[in-house]
């Protein structure tokens, strides 16, 4: 699946330090991927970490998939893995 990447999406992934191969290996191979709305126009693409310091994360990749090819939104790292993770997603 292709993707591009919005202006903002990048602006973000600079200011929170997130590499972009780091985005793309959660695009080819996420851990979970749902959406949140009935629309199903955003999609939530998602997989967990480990740091060094044995810090688990969780990066969370936002893609409009109306677009084509697919968009990425925004992207963010987060701490609270058991607030976002989902333990029974139906497919988006």
């Amino acid at each position: 699946m292709k993707f591009t990447f919005s202006i903002h999406a990048l602006e973000q992934l600079k200011v929170r330090e997130i590499p972009r191969k780091l985005v793309m290996e959660v695009l080819e191979n996420p851990d979970q991927v749902y959406s949140e709305s009935d629309e199903n126009e955003i999609v939530i693409y998602q997989s967990v970490f480990r740091k060094d310091t044995d810090e688990t994360y969780l990066i969370r990749v936002f893609v409009n998939q109306i677009k084509s090819p697919n968009l990425v939104i925004t992207a963010y790292r987060t701490s609270k893995v058991q607030k976002y993770w989902k333990d029974e997603i139906e497919p988006a």
